[in-house]
């Protein structure tokens, strides 16, 4: 096992055994909140253990150091996780749900004994009704599987054996664990639409009893100032549903320079007082769109003008807690840096972060681009990355066909029903954010099938953002972006009838000293210094990128944010703690991007 020193930065060393006590869902809050991260009981074993001999810190995976574990254990072994609570006085009170943001990946949960739930997916939050359960002095108890390599459920970048693009798997909880006191017939989620060019807010509440929430109330804040409500009007149907106009004087659209959030309020008046239910929320009033600039080259159009998307890939791994940050306050510093540089996007590459993660670039300003999680059968290197880079662009044009389904790691229907189920459930998670402006359903062919399928699924669950139907390569013409990567080849574009965006380049390697040496370094070029990293950015950005912006390049996105593991090609160190190009350099780059930019769309 490695030492704990050899990645505890000073950010992992603040982290207590009490971490992530922040409300875990900024859309959709509630007074009513205990927090059960912490140190429990832990044990890897084929049965529930009598004696568990071991304690971890939830929420970092046990693979992870700040877990206190730091182990990876032989795939599909129970992990098993034991705590106890007692319950403040008066706090049960109607319903109390126990939520856990995220567990990898097949889950069992037992409160005093008794069975309250199963889940399967690593990636999406799900409450569990325990009131039944419930005593004075209670224990919790959790059993999780992680099948990384069983040809169906998503696994991401985990790989049992890391190496390249390949990272350390994580298992078991890595997000937040809690309890909330909820009414008898509750808010479970609700859907929040804006719609830019009318002015309003639609809100539909969707409720835990068949009915929906007759008498639905709502009200919308600006800094503090009520600027629209509807106290149950006629104009609440049974559905739990309510439109609010904003007035003009309170019309703030949402931009990466003036990320407004306005506040919301819903609640529900059905029953006795006691049984009402409130949830606060936000919103923005942006709106996502392709339209031809003042030379007829089409664009990216956010609020009806055109955007320069300029952004960085980001994986979302972390030395210390791997899938898990080790702090609301480190992530919230982390994507203020990448504002401070002069981005403006964030492709979140084959992962699903935890909600405040999208929460800070919801007020920052960050647009996002969010793949799907990628899955299916054995990734096949020779095929989707060596022979489709080699072939280039015969192979980028193949149809979609379910001939090349097994090729391309989705060979069998159990795995395409689960895509099919996960797309949705992502969508759903994640719409409640405005900083999501684009849905990735399908990465280099990665798990690729019925492509035009994805797009028609993902427009149905939401219309209000783009879709790149196919990043990289094996694109059927469907969706709104022409998605191009880029490590091997001169760089040409030219207008398309969608618009254009390089959504991966770049990637030169550094290992920089003093940092986390990797075992191989692994990146698309390799800089020997960091003023030689400096030029080769610069160079390729001014040199190469630059020129393509007149030729209908819209959307940029730079391999990669951060180093991870053996993959040493990102701006930042693995660990956060230096940027390895010149700062000022990179400033300076995107502030000439966005000025040529702002030029030849006039």
């Amino acid at each position: 096992m490695q030492a704990f020193c050899d990645l505890w930065t000073a950010r992992g060393r603040a982290v207590t055994d009490t971490p992530w006590q922040e409300y875990p869902r900024p859309t959709l809050r509630r007074d009513s909140y205990l927090n059960l991260n912490g140190l429990w009981d832990f044990a890897a074993a084929a049965e529930p253990p009598a004696s568990f001999g071991r304690t971890i810190r939830v929420p970092f995976p046990p693979e992870s150091l700040l877990s206190g574990i730091h182990e990876v254990f032989p795939e599909e072994t129970p992990l098993w996780y034991r705590r106890s609570f007692r319950l403040p006085e008066g706090f049960v009170r109607g319903r109390v749900l126990l939520h856990f943001g995220a567990v990898d990946q097949i889950v069992e949960v037992w409160v005093n004994g008794a069975a309250v739930g199963r889940h399967t997916g690593g990636y999406f939050p799900f409450p569990l009704d325990i009131t039944d359960c419930l005593q004075d002095e209670n224990t919790l108890l959790v059993r999780v599987e992680d099948h990384l390599s069983n040809n169906v459920l998503p696994y991401g970048k985990q790989k049992h054996e890391r190496g390249g693009i390949w990272y350390t798997p994580v298992s078991g909880i890595w997000q937040t664990v809690w309890l909330e006191r909820v009414p008898e017939n509750y808010i479970q989620s609700l859907t929040v639409t804006p719609d830019y060019d009318a002015c309003t807010v639609t809100v539909k509440a969707h409720t835990s009893a068949p009915g929906g929430a007759a008498n639905l109330w709502a009200v919308v804040r600006a800094g503090g100032v009520t600027i629209a409500e509807d106290w149950g009007s006629d104009e609440a149907g049974q559905d739990g549903t309510v439109t609010l106009h904003i007035a003009d004087e309170y019309f703030f659209p949402w931009s990466p320079d003036t990320p407004f959030l306005y506040d919301l309020t819903v609640g529900t008046t059905q029953g006795e007082k006691e049984q009402f239910d409130t949830v606060h929320s936000y919103f923005a009033l942006r709106k996502w769109s392709c339209a031809p600039d003042e030379k007829g080259v089409l664009r990216f159009c956010l609020n009806d003008k055109p955007i320069l998307l300029n952004g960085l890939l980001d994986q979302g791994y972390w030395p210390e807690g791997l899938y898990t940050p080790p702090s609301d306050a480190a992530v919230e510093r982390e994507l203020s840096e990448v504002k401070a540089l002069g981005y403006n996007l964030l492709r979140k590459h084959a992962k699903i972060e935890p909600q405040r993660w999208y929460y800070h670039c919801d007020r920052l300003g960050l647009v996002v681009w969010q793949d799907m999680v990628n899955g299916g059968s054995k990734y096949n290197l020779w095929f989707v990355t060596y022979l489709t880079n080699v072939l280039q662009p015969l192979m980028r044009r193949l149809p979609d066909k379910a001939a090349l389904w097994g090729l391309l790691s989705r060979g069998s229907e159990s795995s395409r029903e689960e895509y099919r189920r996960e797309l949705e459930d992502t969508v759903q998670a994640l719409r409640c954010h405005p900083c999501v402006g684009c849905w990735v359903p399908f990465n280099e062919g990665w798990g690729q099938y019925d492509a035009a399928g994805a797009v028609q699924a993902i427009r149905a669950l939401d219309d209000t953002r783009l879709v790149d139907e196919a990043s990289g390569w094996y694109d059927q013409g469907g969706g709104d972006v022409y998605s191009l990567h880029n490590y091997f080849y001169p760089l040409r574009v030219r207008p398309q009838t969608r618009a254009v965006a390089l959504s991966e380049y770049g990637g030169i390697a550094w290992p920089m000293p003093g940092h986390e040496p990797p075992r191989k370094t692994y990146g698309y070029g390799t800089a020997k210094s960091r003023e030689e990293l400096t030029a080769r950015y610069k160079k390729m950005q001014l040199g190469t990128v630059l020129p393509q912006l007149q030729k209908g390049l819209s959307a940029l996105v730079y391999t990669q944010l951060t180093d991870v593991e053996d993959e040493v090609n990102g701006l930042f160190t693995y660990d956060r703690t230096a940027i390895k190009p010149d700062a000022n350099a990179v400033r300076s780059v995107n502030a000439a991007l966005a000025a040529e930019f702002a030029r030849v769309v006039k």
